[in-house]
């Protein structure tokens, strides 16, 4: 199996036997964007391109895309255990739990403490049931959530099974909330930072979000967006000769 790193040589890769490529996704692309721009990359041949795990277009870092044969183990890397730093903004909240749509509800944040903070992060430790966001990439009916929650539409999501191993506060800038989060796949980041405005008594959102591991890959692994394609370009005949 080839796994690309920084220093990994793009022309020894065989995109169509198969290969895995990390990438950093940059902010405000989504994960198809990407997943779009490789498969284009490497037109008129037509190879397999897909991604393991989906990240909001907001959200940066580790984003798995696997080539030809290699995509048939997508579901395999799409199971495995996710790491994310982040920063939850506290005393306000969103219709999409994020920064995609406008501030819908202020709060008082003047009576919480540093010590509510973190022992409600450890509250969080552990399985439980999450509803994931209105806004989300999930199908009803053949249709994304989020493109019926955009028309103002009721959306009745079911809870899911989810697993959270570990979550650190790593520092505190009222109203702004830092931390680090281990979970289970399916985990919706957006959905903890809005459940954890509410276990404060409070109203929260996620304001940034990177992916830093999956499973045993690290985005300290991953290849820029451009400067791969760019490769990907240079290299091409060599690599699908």
């Amino acid at each position: 199996m080839d796994i690309t790193t920084k220093e990994s040589i793009i022309k020894d890769l065989n995109f169509a036997e198969g290969a895995v490529l990390l990438i950093d996704k940059p902010v405000t692309w989504t994960s198809f964007d990407v997943v779009g721009k490789l498969r284009n990359s490497l037109k008129p041949l037509k190879i397999k391109v897909g991604h393991a795990g989906t990240l909001d277009p907001l959200a940066t870092g580790l984003l798995i895309v696997c080539t030809g044969k290699m995509t048939k183990k997508i579901d395999g890397f799409q199971a495995e255990d996710k790491e994310y730093t982040g920063t939850i903004t506290l005393g306000a909240t969103t219709p999409s739990y994020d920064l995609e749509t406008e501030i819908d509800q202020k709060f008082d944040i003047s009576s919480i403490t540093e010590e509510q903070i973190q022992q409600t992060a450890i509250n969080f430790i552990g399985e439980q049931d999450q509803f994931p966001p209105a806004h989300s990439a999930i199908k009803i009916d053949g249709e994304r959530v989020y493109e019926k929650a955009r028309r103002g539409e009721d959306v009745e999501l079911k809870a899911r099974r989810i697993n959270i191993t570990d979550f650190k506060i790593e520092k505190i800038e009222l109203p702004v909330v830092h931390f680090r989060i281990s979970c289970s796949k399916g985990t919706y980041i957006r959905s903890i930072a809005h459940d954890f405005g509410k276990a404060l008594g409070n109203g929260a959102h996620l304001s940034s979000l990177r992916r830093t591991k999956s499973g045993d890959f690290h985005v300290d692994n991953a290849w820029d967006l451009m400067e791969l394609i760019n490769q990907v370009k240079q290299n091409k005949q060599p690599i699908l000769q």
